[in-house]
């Protein structure tokens, strides 16, 4: 009976072993794609596919994360082609995965993060009418996310990328934000993940904005 019992027990630790492992390799394939992702569309399929992956991974805060991450950069790329009415039901849609992954994954930079950029989205579709509405939350979330993790390289980035491009009356700096891009890429080079399926994106941005600024030969 023993024997028996031994059997079964190293079969379920066998079994589950071999799910976490197809898990990991499944969303390793997956978050490899999203900075190569470029289109409205290539995020809308990512989007979908972590969200299949979150349906089925119930208790890991990443495949929320990453859902909620391909909808914001999806906004993002719509937001270049001037859709800016389309921000609100993207921005609406990262949302309920921005709450699961917080939900399940507590105080964490890289969430509060995604929760500024959703707002930023919606502040997008008018400026103006809604800086001191969903304006004002984005500054929060970023005041969070930079308190839970002064060191984190996408916090500097998004900084980088306000500054950067809000216009100089209203507080913006091109010189500012360009000395914040290179601060996001030191910190890039010194950062570790907690795991192979943790936020690691943004690297390439940075060095693309400083390679912008560097003189030409």
């Amino acid at each position: 009976m023993k024997k028996i019992f031994l059997s079964f027990a190293l079969v379920c630790v066998s079994l589950l072993s071999f799910a976490q492992a197809n898990y990991e390799k499944i969303m390793t394939e997956k978050i490899s794609k999203v900075e190569a992702a470029k289109t409205p569309q290539d995020f809308q399929t990512l989007a979908n596919d972590f969200q299949r992956i979150a349906e089925k991974e119930q208790k890991k805060w990443q495949p929320n994360y990453y859902t909620a991450l391909s909808y914001i950069q999806k906004g993002r790329a719509l937001m270049q082609e001037g859709k800016l009415q389309e921000l609100d039901a993207i921005a609406d849609q990262a949302q309920k995965y921005i709450e699961a992954a917080a939900s399940i994954e507590k105080e964490n930079s890289e969430i509060h993060l995604l929760q500024k950029m959703a707002y930023s989205l919606k502040m997008m579709v008018n400026p103006q009418e809604r800086y001191m509405t969903f304006g004002m939350k984005a500054q929060e979330e970023m005041t969070i996310a930079e308190k839970l993790n002064p060191n984190n390289p996408r916090v500097t980035l998004i900084k980088a990328e306000d500054t950067y491009f809000t216009p100089e009356q209203y507080g913006g700096s091109k010189t500012k934000g360009m000395e914040q891009f290179k601060k996001a890429l030191e910190q890039f080079n010194s950062f570790q993940p907690k795991t192979a399926l943790d936020p690691n994106w943004g690297k390439s941005e940075a060095e693309y904005f400083i390679g912008m600024s560097a003189p030409t030969k």
